[in-house]
């Protein structure tokens, strides 16, 4: 794998699991969520993603 696909690579997994956790913390919002609770969630979508993606 050439450099130039490595980093688009990891560019693709971090703004991917940046949207997911952008949305998990909307929908906890939405939900009526505090916002540490709305943090908490998203911080554990990204880590999944992050795991499943890399």
């Amino acid at each position: 794998m050439t450099l130039t696909a490595v980093l688009l690579t990891i560019a693709f997994v971090t703004v991917v699991a940046l949207l997911a956790a952008a949305g998990a913390g909307k929908l906890a919002r939405m939900d009526n969520a505090s916002y540490p609770t709305a943090l908490t969630r998203a911080a554990v979508v990204t880590a999944a993603l992050a795991a499943l993606l890399t």
